[in-house]
């Protein structure tokens, strides 16, 4: 019952975007599967339809079809309007909504939600199917290996790799996928390294040509007790220094998020914020352009120089 009222809830979700006028109750009820029996019933099922939608912040907009007079009102969700109130997601979160973007794309591309729309049309209402996939959510991952390792990690399926390191050597590694999580604007893979026998930590960036799936789904066990986000927190971003910088008011939103403010001017918020890998701090920083300044430590403002130096002589 659950996954019919879902469909149902897509569906007509899918049609209030698409059509070009509003919908009428009698047209809705014609031409979306899933509301049916007597018109009492199928109108309380469209007013518990129309409250689920509300909760989750999709807004449908009500007003007469023929504004010239007082007839049956018609119903429509206008695209500039349409939105999930998501809140604030983890890695982990972000890798599933992911996979329910993916679903969600073939919702609309489906059987039924193509059904509701050849109705919709041969009742000479116009819409627009073609529009539907870029109103799913998506997640931008820079890596071909991101849809694997999650399929991957869902079945409990090992996987192998060309991985370049630090050094920019390419190995082969053999992982049980364990999890995916996103921190400081980079996404990391972690699992139990095959040849080493311990849990290893993968930049994706950094995986090269794509992830294969080499074993049977239910290959390994992960313990329950296992937190991607926390694994990382505590092995790549434990806080070694503390750096004091001057963020321009109203920007550097990236830095902040971790920062304490000490003290204001006109211009400037004195901050401090720990952090953990110098290069990457250093690259945080610069990306800001001359909206960030460093006062210290004194190594930490030398390297900024030094690579603000290396910049001026490579491009004049």
């Amino acid at each position: 019952m659950a996954s019919r009222k879902s469909e149902r809830l897509v569906n007509l979700t899918i049609a209030l975007l698409a059509t070009r006028r509003y919908l009428t109750k009698s047209e809705i009820f014609r031409s979306i599967d899933g509301y049916e029996g007597e018109l009492s019933s199928m109108e309380r099922m469209f007013e518990r339809d129309k409250d689920d939608l509300r909760n989750l912040g999709i807004l449908i907009d009500v007003r007469g079809v023929d504004p010239g007079f007082e007839d049956e009102p018609g119903y429509r969700i206008h695209p500039d309007t349409y939105s999930l109130n998501l809140g604030e997601l983890t890695g982990t979160e972000i890798a599933l909504l992911s996979l329910a973007a993916e679903a969600w794309r073939g919702a609309a591309l489906g059987e039924s939600a193509h059904s509701a729309l050849i109705k919709l049309r041969s009742l000479g209402i116009a819409s627009d199917f073609d529009a539907l996939p870029n109103l799913s959510p998506k997640v931008q991952v820079n890596s071909t290996s991101f849809v694997p390792l999650t399929r991957a990690i869902g079945d409990r399926s090992t996987v192998t790799f060309t991985y370049r390191s630090a050094q920019l050597n390419d190995e082969t590694r053999v992982v049980n996928p364990y999890g995916l999580g996103s921190r400081k604007g980079n996404w990391y893979l972690v699992g139990e390294d095959q040849d080493r026998k311990a849990l290893r930590t993968f930049r994706l960036d950094r995986i090269v040509g794509g992830a294969d799936i080499i074993s049977k789904p239910g290959t390994f066990q992960t313990d329950p007790d296992f937190h991607v986000l926390t694994f990382l927190d505590s092995h790549l971003f434990e806080p070694r220094d503390v750096a004091q910088l001057r963020i321009r008011r109203g920007r550097g939103h990236a830095l902040r998020g971790e920062a304490t403010t000490l003290s204001s001017d006109e211009q400037f918020d004195l901050c401090e914020l720990p952090y953990a890998d110098d290069e990457r701090f250093v690259d945080s920083i610069l990306w800001h352009g001359d909206d960030v300044i460093v006062l210290r430590p004194v190594a930490l403002r030398e390297k900024v120089i030094s690579r603000l130096r290396s910049l001026v002589d490579s491009h004049g």
